[in-house]
Order: structure tokens, then sequence, then C-alpha cells
């Protein structure tokens, strides 16, 4: 039996990247997946659409993270469609770098808004549809949080993201619900590639800092995330798991 079998997930910011890798290898070993998305219905839809053509069940749900008033309908309407959460992914997040000279309230507001309050309110919605018998809360973090030159906003989000997996750890324990961040370094996505990262001095020296050699893929996260939503973690909770091929910045 598939070590998901019976357990609903939702996964915030799911319609590309590490997002839609994860959802993927959530369904795959036989959760049923909420594919959240706050714009990208397409590339949502598409996500869905390849998860029940490997046989496996999901939904795209529209709903900002950054918009608190979202929050509430886009969880309710999961637990409508899918059953009591099981697992949830707090993936959904943006990064913008700026040197300190440049940061303003926008910048630090537009990235704590989606990547730290909208992180909490969505723990707080889902955990009143939360299946009683527990379950697992991943936090998609960043070694970043360790504090990367001209991402000082960035850094401290998932800084930020990192103490609240500590927090909730402690907090949601007696509830039988584990809570641990997974924090990638570089990763290939659309979003790097849309940065021009791939082929930059900043890729080659990430890839010169990494003793495995090169730079993360979608899967490789995602299948971390899978042990994190299953019960072979059933004893990892509060921690914060570098998953960089060794590279800590």
């Amino acid at each position: 039996m598939s070590k998901l079998q019976g357990k609903v997930a939702l996964v915030t910011g799911a319609s590309k990247g590490i997002g839609a890798s994860i959802a993927k290898e959530l369904a795959a070993n036989g959760a049923a997946v909420a594919v959240n998305y706050s714009s990208s219905k397409a590339e949502a839809e598409k996500v869905v659409a390849d998860i029940k053509a490997a046989g496996g069940k999901a939904v795209a749900v529209k709903g900002s993270v950054a918009d608190p008033d979202a929050i509430g309908p886009l969880v309710s309407t999961v637990a409508k469609e899918l059953g009591p959460i099981s697992i949830l992914v707090n993936n959904a997040g943006i990064y913008e770098f700026a040197p300190i000279d440049a940061v303003t309230p926008d910048h630090f507001h537009k990235q704590f808004n989606t990547n730290v309050l909208g992180l909490l309110l969505t723990t707080q919605a889902a955990l009143k549809s939360f299946d009683p018998k527990g379950g697992s809360i991943i936090n998609i973090g960043s070694v970043a949080a360790g504090g990367v030159p001209t991402a000082s906003v960035y850094s401290a989000t998932k800084g930020a993201v990192d103490s609240i997996t500590t927090a909730l750890a402690h907090e949601l324990g007696a509830k039988k619900i584990r809570v641990n961040s997974l924090n990638p370094g570089m990763v290939e996505t659309e979003g790097v590639h849309a940065a021009g990262f791939l082929g930059s001095d900043f890729h080659k020296e990430v890839i010169a800092r990494t003793p495995l050699g090169r730079i993360g893929q979608p899967k490789d996260i995602a299948d971390i995330a899978v042990f994190l939503a299953s019960d072979d973690s059933t004893w990892v909770n509060g921690q914060s798991i570098q998953a960089a091929g060794g590279n800590r910045l």
C-alpha cells in the first residue's frame, strides 16, 4: 500500500517548480492533493492532469496566501472536496533581492506578507480542518535563512520560517501534528530560469560550494517532503532540514 494512502494534502503555490513536484510526489505515494495556485490556473490544472494521468487524485484550488481574506475559503474548499487535511505543505513564497540601500517598506511587506504572515494564517486556517488523528506540516524554507548578501529581507523571512517551525512543533505536538522546515538551496525551477541565475557567476559559485557538485532538482526536494509527510518520519519534529547537497551558503 502507498505510504500516504487515505491522506489529504494541501500544497500552497503548487502550480510550478518545487510545489508542483511535491504535489506530484505526494499523489504518487497515495495522497489526495489540493494543488493551490494564485494566478497560474492553467499551470495548476496541468499539474492536476498529470497527477490524474498517473492514477492519482487531485484538485486545483485558487487562493493567494498573501490575501488573508482568501485563505479561509481556500482551506474550506479543500476540506469540502477532499476531506480533513493531514498534510500541509507551506510552499508558496516569493523572493526579491535588493542591497540594503534599496530596501523599502513595500519590498519588506511584500515578502513578509507572503512568506511569513501567509504561512501563519494558512496554518491557522488548516488546523480547523485538520484530521483529528494528526499529521504533518512542512514549511518550505531556504538555506538563505543563514543570511545572503543583497537578500536581507528574504533571508529574514526564511529565518522566521525556521523559528515558526520550532515554535509550532512545540505548540502542536499534543495534537499529534509534526512541524518541520525543508530548506532547499538553489533548485532549477522556472523562477530560477526567469531570474537569469543559470549560467551566471552566482550559479557557478553555488556549484563550487556544493560538495555534490550540482544544484538541486525539484524532485530532490519532493522526495524529502514525502518522507516528512509519511509515518517514516514519525519521530522527526521541529527540525530544519537542509536540502542543498551540503552547501550551507
